[in-house]
């Protein structure tokens, strides 16, 4: 088994996803087997009662695991099902712990961080790693593990300490370090700067790691001298200086890795047993986000949700909504509504807001009501799709989406007013059938 770990620096939320992601897109298309893992250092069990504001939209995986959204993004680049497990949380892991200690397992040793958490998290990935993802059912040979957060934070720290221990019970040709950094850009100087990215390698390597690659982030294209730099400070070769600015599109960020020599580095670094140039899988990347820039005629669509000031609130809605744009030649123009600027009478209603709101939903070609929670915000998501059903628009509705479509035809057409859930004389149960777009609706008036 070959391990590539990626880190972050300077700041969360810079990539590291992304990044994992395309890296096992390249190694895919060289013929591995791939498998990811993501390491989410707080004390949650898993990612099910999170606000969509803290870490964004929830991916409920086959066997039912709510984790976090990057292993959404790990199965739809690398077109493997992972399974709860392969989402590790210090929750877990010391969850893990206890349970072995209050069974007697330590024979009345004193538990510490380490060695037991630090045991168990490496444990954790070694058997994971095992666990077939593919249609074939065979076991994978490259393991990418993603720890989420940033380096020296206080709750990643016994993480860091593990893959630290794990680098030599692994072996130096089976493990190596991609760190992810940012070159930030002031807008005052314009000159991109690489101090940030020098003190996160340098703590870095003070926690006892040091990176076979950087990958540095910047909002434009990073100049040769300022790779140099940070080749000469960081203590690696030029060519394990790797830059990857804002695209166009996610899908040109395998394409970018590839261009800089990343599959012929692994491939040394690693002494894996594939053909250095990728086949097939990436061509048809190239293709599509060839085609992607190509696309002129544009699909209007309005998502009517509560947590639009996020949007990866709504990730795999929205890639869901892009892939199907691409398919039938068409580049998405996706509107946010925030369906609370869709009520009237309410207290703090903004009059601005509420005509741009329906404006922007009067110029879409379809209508989203995604998933939600609780009652704020369900009234205005009620009347877009009253609006949608009355003008014959097309519509979708996904969980709470749908039932609201319900609840509206109730009202409106049944003449149920007060209808509004189980909370009414009227009593709506809908049933949506499993690998069916039909919907089965049961109503009484109990």
């Amino acid at each position: 088994m070959k391990y590539i770990l990626v880190t972050g620096g300077v700041i969360s939320g810079i990539g590291k996803g992304i990044i994992a992601s395309s890296i096992g897109t390249i190694m895919k298309s060289c013929g591995l087997r791939v498998t990811a893992l993501k390491i989410d250092p707080y004390i949650n069990i898993d990612a099910g009662t999170f606000s969509p504001y803290e870490h964004g939209e929830v991916f409920v995986l086959n066997d039912g695991g709510e984790v976090d959204l990057d292993l959404g993004n790990y199965e739809r680049f690398l077109d493997i099902n992972l399974y709860k497990d392969n989402n590790i949380t210090t929750g877990k892991i010391y969850q893990h712990v206890i349970t072995k200690e209050r069974r007697g397992d330590y024979l009345g040793k004193t538990v510490q961080v380490v060695p037991h958490i630090t045991d168990a998290i490496q444990e954790w990935v070694m058997l994971q790693a095992k666990v077939p993802v593919d249609n074939d059912q065979k076991v994978p040979q490259l393991c990418i593990i993603e720890l989420g957060g940033t380096i020296g934070d206080i709750e990643s720290m016994p993480f860091v300490e593990a893959f630290r221990q794990f680098q030599f019970k692994a072996k130096r040709e089976n493990f190596c370090n991609i760190h992810v950094s940012l070159v930030p850009q002031p807008k005052s100087t314009g000159e991109q700067k690489t101090k940030p990215t020098q003190k996160s390698v340098r703590q870095l390597r003070g926690l006892g790691l040091s990176p076979d690659l950087i990958v540095c982030r910047s909002s434009k294209p990073i100049e040769k001298p300022v790779k140099e730099k940070i080749s000469m400070f960081c203590h690696v070769d030029p060519e394990q200086v790797i830059f990857v600015h804002d695209l166009s599109s996610t899908y040109r960020v395998p394409l970018l890795l590839e261009q800089q020599g990343v599959v012929e580095y692994i491939y040394e670094r690693l002494e894996l047993p594939i053909e250095k140039r990728p086949k097939i899988i990436l061509a048809d990347w190239k293709e599509m986000a060839d085609r992607y820039e190509r696309l002129l005629e544009t699909c209007s669509i309005a998502l009517v949700g509560k947590y639009t000031k996020l949007s990866d609130s709504y990730a795999s809605v929205i890639k869901a909504l892009e892939h199907a744009a691409i398919a039938i030649n068409r580049k998405l123009h996706l509107m946010y509504i925030d369906s609370t600027d869709l009520e009237t009478n309410t207290e703090d209603q903004n009059a601005v807001k509420y005509h741009t709101a329906w404006q922007q939903l009067c110029k879409a070609d379809g209508i989203l009501v995604p998933s939600g929670f609780n009652i704020r915000g369900t009234e205005g998501k009620i009347q877009a799709i009253s609006w949608a059903r009355k003008m014959k628009k097309p519509f979708l509705g996904v969980c709470l989406g749908m039932q609201l479509a319900v609840v509206e035809f109730a009202r409106n057409q049944l003449g149920w007013k007060e209808t509004f859930f189980a909370f009414t004389p009227h009593l709506i149960k809908t049933i949506l059938l499993e690998h069916s777009f039909s919907t089965l609706l049961i109503l009484s008036t109990d």
